[in-house]
């Protein structure tokens, strides 16, 4: 396979199926151990979605629901 004088290339059509680098799909190129990688941006919900992933269950128990209640409402 030969870069083109415009520095194109084509992706084979195996790879392009198992990693889902369809048509349109936003790529960037890095470069890794002396290599250059490929790898596709992920979308804005694929990135909320691994955030919401990552977060699960990290947070402690703080304030009960009376508590909130209390500062949210002024009450005392």
């Amino acid at each position: 396979m030969k870069i083109t004088t415009k520095g194109q290339v084509t992706i084979p059509q195996r790879l392009r199926v198992k990693f889902g680098l369809l048509p349109h799909t936003d790529v960037v190129f890095e470069e890794a151990d002396g290599h250059v990688v490929l790898r596709p941006v992920p979308s804005k919900r694929a990135l909320v979605a691994r955030r919401l992933r990552e977060a699960r269950g990290i947070a402690s128990p703080g304030m009960s629901t009376d508590e909130v209640m209390q500062l949210t409402r002024g009450d005392e």
